[in-house]
Parts: C-alpha cells; structure tokens; sequence
C-alpha cells in the first residue's frame, strides 16, 4: 500500500510539473512582455554596447531572444504536422476492416463540425445584439482594410485532390495529404500480405513520431514563454480603449461555448463528464493560445485525445486533422460580433434575413476557405460582402484581434476533441477507461535525456 501511495504521488508529481511549468511560462512571458513595454516602450531606450556598435533592448530581447526562440518552437510543431498526420492517418485507415466507416465518419465530423459553428455564430450575434458593442465608440474612419479573393467552393473542392503528393507535403497542404492518407491507407488494407508487412512498419513511425512530439511538449515551457513576452512587449494598449466592449464580449461568448456548450454536447451525445474533459484537455488548450494555430498544435491534439480522452487512433487520426482544418467556432464568434460591431459603428441597420445569411454563409465559408491562410479575416470580409458592409470596417478591430485570436484558437481545438470524443463513442472506438483515470498519458509525458534506453 506504501509503494502504490509512493507511485501515485510521484505521478501526481509528475502530471503537475508539466502543467505547472507551462502555466509559469505564459504567465512569466506575459508579465515581462507587459514589463518591457512599460519600461522601454517600442525604442528600447536601454542601449547595450557591442564593441564598435550597439544594440537596444528591444532589439536584443524582443526581436532577437524571444524572436528567434518562439519561431523555432513553433517551426518545430509545425516540423511534425505533416508526418504525423500522414503516418497516423495511414495507420488509422488501413485497420478498418470495412472502408464504408470512412463515410460514415466524415459525415458524421463533417455534421458535428457544421453544427457546432452554426450555434458559434448564433451565440455571437444574439449576445451582440444584446450588449450592443458598435455604439458609442469614437475610431477613426479612414483606415482601410483589403481583403484576398477565396477561392470558389468547387476550387477547393478540385484542390483537395493533389497532383503532387510530395509537394503537398512540402507545402503543408492539409486536405491534400488527408486525402491522399485516406487513399494510401485503403489501399494499404486491400493489399493483403504486403499491406500487412507495411502497415506494421508504419505502426513504428508513429510510435516514434508520438515520442518526438512529448520531447516537444517537455521544451514548451521556454518556447511558450518567448511566444508571450514578444507578443506582449508589442501590444499596442491604446487600441483597447474603444475596442474594450467588443474585446471582452468575444471574450465571454468564446469561453460560454467552448465551457457550456462544448460540455452540454459532449454529456448529451456520449454521457461522459466534461470536468474530467477539461482537466485533460489543459495543456493542448494551452498549446492553442500560445501558438494561435490549430495546425501547430495538432502533435499536442492528437497526443491528448489518444492517450488522455481515450479516443482510438483510428478515430482521432481521421477526425483531428480534418477539424484543425475545417473547425472555425472561435472565428464564427469573432465574425458574429464583428458583423454586428461594424454594422453598429456604421449605423447599418439589418434585417433578421440578413442575420440568417451571416450564419449561413459563415458556416458554409469554414469549408469553402479552409485552405486559405488568413482564413478568419478572409471569411469575416465574405460576410460582410454578403450582407453589403464595408470591408474596410475589419481595420477598426484588426488591434485588439491578435488576442482574440489566440483565445478562439483554444476553443478551435478544445472543439475538435469533444466532436473526436462524440464520433468515437458513436463508433465504439472510445475507451472509457483511459478517460476515467486522472493519471493517463501523464507519464510518457516524462522524458529523462540522460537514461535515453531507459524511457522505452
């Protein structure tokens, strides 16, 4: 009984201490961003001298340490993005002993998927409507804002496809490589023997690639917080003066549906807790806000909902993916508000048709643009077009949105594991024992460098 308290202990230890640390970066990052900003402002009065020349502080810390830090963590997310999904997606496809399930789980994610940000968008206006956050702000007019052209629907549906598997790769064209998994994988399964041999092949990389991808998770705590203290060492605070309605009111609808509505779907549809679902999904939420990007934080998603929410792989590789690419509930609040907002500020006054359009086209555009980058400003100006708004009216919330948007990014991938949750338990591919155990993948969070055979 000693030696089970013992070990439970140190595994309590353990869970805690990459959580822990995580927290002490973003908040240390935040607090010395907020700190430089207020000291030295954006010169860096403070000059240190190198010889024959010198180097402000600012140029030192902020575009030189934290600068170079932070990029390096996320490029190395983003490293794994590609192979992870590939491999895993691979694996998860060619273990189907009927290749009919690849329908039924798309449409199923692709259903839960549009629901979830039909009810996103709805939340936002209606709260809009109430708070009202477009009067009474005095901005200047004459900013501008120029929106890229998205594609058509039937463009994105050709450029799902690729030409050139590899490029898509190097490219990091996500529908392009799910596509292409999902076709290797098939194959895969109806190649008999050699299908058999290489599937197991397969099974080892992932294993490898789901180690690299702890070793990653055990670095987070220092890339995190370069992340936030370059992000807030350049805040520009004085925007936030007659943006602070409309800030903390995409604020409040993003965490009521990422904390309600997220956990009245998730007990409705499966029975699980969600208390026990939001302790779980901490670090990859945390993840999401630092990197403001569904796709760098796939690697940490993906870990989460394997080997802490009990979501099979090949439910999770399928529906992961496609959600990081096709989930926008955070930015259809943001598009709900803004509409309102910019409508408001104006003094454009619309109709409830007009209203029904934003939802629709809002929801119908999280598929059309999702292979754009900068698809969250590119879909608010399809709204705004759509009901006859100035697009130039995006300019009036672009400073504040850089935090908005690492907020909506969290609730993005929060959304994409409570709809992996629902799909797995729909397909019995959901185990509820490892959702149930506080202590799950907590320790292959551990990784000890200096006994490296002893970690397997």
């Amino acid at each position: 009984k000693i030696r089970i308290n013992t070990m439970t202990n140190q595994q309590n230890s353990q869970k805690m201490g990459l959580t822990a640390r995580i927290l002490i970066g973003m908040f240390a990052g935040i607090f010395l961003g907020i700190i430089l900003k207020e000291l030295f402002g954006d010169s860096g009065d403070f000059v240190i001298p190198l010889g024959i020349t010198s180097l402000s502080l600012n140029d030192f810390l902020v575009n030189g340490v934290f600068h170079v830090g932070g990029s390096i963590f996320v490029a190395s997310l983003k490293m794994i993005v590609v192979p992870l999904v590939f491999v895993s997606l691979v694996v998860g496809t060619c273990s189907l002993n009927d290749t009919s399930k690849l329908a039924r789980l798309g449409g199923k994610s692709i259903a839960l998927y549009l629901m979830t940000t039909a009810i996103a968008i709805s939340l936002a206006i209606s709260a809009a409507l109430i708070v009202g956050p477009g009067e009474d702000v005095n901005l200047p007019t004459e900013q501008t804002y120029t929106a890229n052209e998205a594609p058509g629907f039937a463009q994105v549906l050709i450029d799902m496809f690729p030409t050139n598997p590899i490029n898509s790769m190097a490219e990091g064209k996500m529908l392009q490589v799910i596509v292409f998994a999902l076709l290797f994988g098939v194959a895969m399964a109806l190649s008999g023997k050699p299908g058999e041999r290489l599937a197991k092949i397969f099974e080892d990389i992932n294993a490898v690639i789901m180690r690299l991808v702890v070793i990653l998770m055990n670095l987070a705590p220092y890339g995190v917080f370069c992340l936030l203290a370059k992000l807030f060492s350049n805040l520009d605070y004085s925007v936030f003066g007659n943006l602070l309605k409309y800030f903390f009111l995409v604020i409040f609808v993003l965490l009521f549906h990422g904390l309600v509505v997220y956990a009245a779907m998730l007990k409705s549809f499966t029975g699980l807790n969600p208390v026990m679902f939001y302790k779980k999904m901490r670090e990859a939420a945390m993840f999401a806000f630092s990197t403001s990007s569904s796709g760098a934080t796939l690697p940490v998603t993906m870990e989460t909902a394997t080997k802490k929410l009990g979501v099979k792989n090949s439910i999770a590789s399928f529906t992961l993916p496609l959600g990081a690419t096709l989930n926008m509930d955070g930015t259809a609040i943001m598009q709900g508000v803004a509409t309102v907002f910019i409508a408001q500020f104006f003094g454009v006054d619309l109709t409830i048709s007009d209203y029904l359009m934003v939802v629709l086209t809002a929801t119908l555009a999280s598929i059309g643009t999702a292979a754009v980058p900068g698809v969250g400003l590119i879909m608010l100006a399809m709204v705004l077009q759509q009901v006859g708004l100035p697009v130039e009216g995006i300019a009036l919330i672009i400073g504040v949105d850089r935090l908005l948007d690492m907020t909506r990014t969290a609730v993005n991938v929060t959304g994409d594991c409570m709809v992996s949750c629902v799909v797995a338990n729909s397909e019995k591919e959901f185990n509820h024992e490892i959702f149930e155990d506080e202590l799950a993948g907590t320790k292959s969070e551990q990784v000890d460098f200096h006994h490296m055979k002893e970690n397997s």
